[in-house]
């Protein structure tokens, strides 16, 4: 090989501007792989509630780490990283204070979402995100092959993990729900169907802006005992419980609800769920699947990580609008618009075709 190739352009004749490139584009992707320890870190950090010891002001690793119990150096590591990324901030005196951007990570505050990381960095979620080559050689999710069950049916045999999952589900949704209600148009009167709705905080925020409506919260036993309508009176008489599995059957009403469900599943189980839906659809009802919508190219959406989220862990995935269109058709559904909303989630809504 001549002194004038190089061996990182295939051995070809570089540049000097070839070979600069090629060094930039090494030091970007080693930073990039690099990129796993913040969510590690925040994971830490939610997990000791570190952020709750700075409600009242800058604090140093050592104090923060008697209230916390943990190794003031390496709490200092941690934090240190955190503040790359403006969830925290350092001062010259060596003290750390949240940031308008990391106040969410209390668990004291409206909107916490200390529960939602720790949900999306619980061992479900990390370990089989570690074998998305898993995922690319054999085309199934990585999470049965780790835990031996698929997602939903380790769940059932692991109360710790149906707890994380659930909480965590209410505290990510607890932000989306308000906007979400407040984008779309709902009828004056009839009956809502929240199905799968977990605590029912999306149902919650309808019936509230929508006084006409009624609502049924359609989930497993276990999960509607946790449900948040119990503690408002002032809606008392206008929604129910409905216990099943929504790929049995569902309830009727005149408008479905299915937030971040279909992302959970593959094609047939949407079809069969939506074939559910269109049955129990009273005339001039709609069906709303509200989730996020993968947009077309390059620009970055939350649609894109959430997707290997489900590639790795679950069997569904993140879809775009003609995906629903497809799936709505085999369901003898018709999508008829998509509404965004001031969140990543999109309301998608489908009528009897």
């Amino acid at each position: 090989m001549s002194q004038d190739e190089d061996r990182t352009t295939g051995g070809r004749t570089g540049t000097a501007d070839d070979t600069e490139n090629l060094r930039r584009s090494a030091a970007f992707l080693v930073d990039e792989a690099l990129g796993f320890l913040f969510p590690a870190a925040l994971r830490a950090a939610a997990d000791i509630g570190v952020a709750d010891h700075l409600a009242d002001g800058p604090a140093t690793p050592d104090r923060l780490a008697a209230a916390t119990g943990t190794d003031a150096r390496n709490l200092h590591r941690v934090l240190r990283l955190l503040a790359t990324r403006g969830v925290v901030t350092e001062d010259e005196r060596g003290r750390f204070a949240l940031t308008a951007a990391g106040q969410a990570l209390r668990g004291d505050v409206p909107y916490s979402v200390r529960a939602a990381v720790q949900m999306l960095t619980d061992r479900t979620m990390w370990r089989p995100a570690g074998e998305l080559t898993h995922c690319l050689t054999e085309g199934t999710t990585a999470f049965e092959d780790i835990f031996g069950l698929p997602f939903f049916d380790h769940f059932a045999k692991d109360a710790r993990t149906a707890a994380v999952f659930h909480v965590g589900m209410a505290a990510m949704s607890d932000q989306e729900n308000a906007p979400i209600a407040a984008a779309y148009d709902f009828p004056e009167s009839g009956t809502v169907v929240d199905i799968g709705g977990g605590h029912g905080g999306l149902l919650l925020e309808v019936l509230r802006r929508n006084p006409g409506l009624q609502g049924v919260l359609h989930d497993r036993s276990h999960v509607l005992a946790g449900n948040r309508l119990e503690a408002h009176p002032e809606l008392a008489g206008r929604w129910r419980p409905h216990e099943g599995d929504f790929f049995a059957a569902v309830p009727a009403g005149d408008i479905h609800l299915l937030k971040r469900i279909t992302h959970d599943w593959a094609d047939e189980d949407c079809v069969t769920l939506l074939g559910h839906c269109r049955r129990a659809l009273r005339p001039g009802g709609r069906v709303l699947v509200v989730d996020a919508v993968v947009p077309p190219g390059n620009a970055p959406h939350q649609s894109k990580a959430l997707d290997l989220m489900m590639m790795a862990s679950l069997t569904g995935r993140e879809r775009t609008e003609a995906d629903f269109a497809e799936l709505f058709a085999r369901a003898g559904l018709r999508l008829s618009r998509v509404i965004p909303t001031p969140t990543v989630l999109s309301v998608v809504e489908a009528v009897a075709a």
